[in-house]
């Protein structure tokens, strides 16, 4: 679900809209745009992403992205998800992400920010659920 651009919205429902920009979806190279509220901006707009599919192993649910551009301060970053089957019809997300170096940032600001970028986003994904789950 993570590489399907139309069932990324079902994964993340932070995701409003997820469109193809270049090339064949699955195939290394393919570039979409990601919208929604995934990460919080200061004036309450949608984020955007514009990543690229770097490489895919769909035997190993590992996907690695580059974001290319993006309204979030995280262009050039590499991200990498991988899927491993849980317990209960659960998954585990093991995401990883390379950054250059910021000229001007500690190390330590980096890592609050993006633990304050991807918390928010987990945190979005589990009140999507609790909301699901009472049928709200």
């Amino acid at each position: 679900m993570v590489s399907q651009t139309k069932k990324l919205a079902e994964w993340m429902p932070m995701v409003e809209r997820c469109t193809d920009l270049v090339g064949e979806e699955g195939v290394p190279g393919y570039v979409r745009l990601v919208s929604g509220f995934m990460f919080p901006q200061q004036d309450g707009d949608r984020s955007w992403i514009k990543e690229r599919l770097v490489s895919l192993d769909s035997t190993s649910h590992n996907y690695v992205y580059k974001m290319e551009a993006s309204n979030v301060g995280l262009d050039g970053s590499i991200n990498t998800l991988k899927l491993v089957d849980y317990w209960d019809d659960s998954t585990l997300v093991n995401w990883s992400f390379q950054i250059d170096p910021l000229e001007g940032a500690s190390e330590d600001s980096i890592i609050d920010y993006l633990g304050f970028l991807y918390k928010s986003g987990i945190n979005r994904i589990e009140g999507a659920i609790k909301a699901s789950s009472i049928g709200v």
